[in-house]
């Protein structure tokens, strides 16, 4: 069974039909896969922020406080105990935490492929035959998308993930403050920012790289 997909140019006007791999963008949607997927990323890129000293790395206390007997009050060898003000902190979180989760390669592989080919069943993914600009210019990017949304999309909200072959400054900075979009190159492409966005805008270009990555 062959898959196929409209090609424009940046002013929505049809080029030419395209040919896509079946191994990439026909995909069977797998929930439990594709959850296990999305946690292990986002397991893999958490920071660890919080962080509580024990009694061995707060400050003080190297001197035993007062004498064992005789004074009258409880027993005390250090104010870095837990028990004090300003002391160590106990079952505290700390920066030593790995939150980190492993995936096999081909599981996360199939994952992304299993997205992309939601964009393409459900009319989410829009390719174009290049997408370059010869100046920095906001204008030019806005007038790209409207055209984009009008002819071919027919949405009105703005959520679209820019996928770009190449590290175009041109078109990084023209579109990067555009309101629901986000830019991204080629090998940066990940789930979460594929499932974040609803449609996906591609080259050409980009499609025959992802297929000669993977097949």
């Amino acid at each position: 069974m062959s898959l196929s997909i409209k090609v424009y140019k940046p002013n929505a006007e049809l080029v030419k039909e395209l040919e896509l791999s079946t191994k990439i963008f026909g995909q069977q949607l797998n929930n439990e896969l594709l959850h296990q997927a999305v946690v292990a990323q986002r397991a893999n890129t958490r920071q660890i922020l919080a962080h509580t000293k024990d009694r061995s790395e707060v400050a003080g206390g190297g001197k035993k406080p007062w004498k064992q007997k005789g004074t009258g009050r409880a027993r005390a060898g250090s104010s870095r105990s837990p028990i004090w003000r300003a002391g160590g902190v106990t079952f505290g979180p700390t920066k030593d935490r790995n939150f980190k989760q492993k995936i096999n390669q081909k599981m996360k592989q199939k994952a992304l492929f299993m997205v992309l080919s939601d964009k393409v069943s459900n009319q989410g993914l829009v390719v174009l035959d290049h997408l370059d600009f010869s100046e920095y210019k906001t204008k030019n990017f806005q007038s790209l998308l409207v055209n984009i949304e009008n002819k071919i999309l027919k949405n009105k909200r703005r959520n679209i993930l820019v996928l770009n072959d190449t590290q175009n400054e041109k078109v990084f900075y023209s579109g990067r403050n555009l309101v629901g979009v986000k830019i991204i190159n080629l090998e940066n492409i990940n789930l979460l920012d594929l499932l974040n966005y609803k449609h996906l805008l591609l080259t050409e270009n980009a499609i025959k790289i992802l297929e000669k990555k993977y097949l």
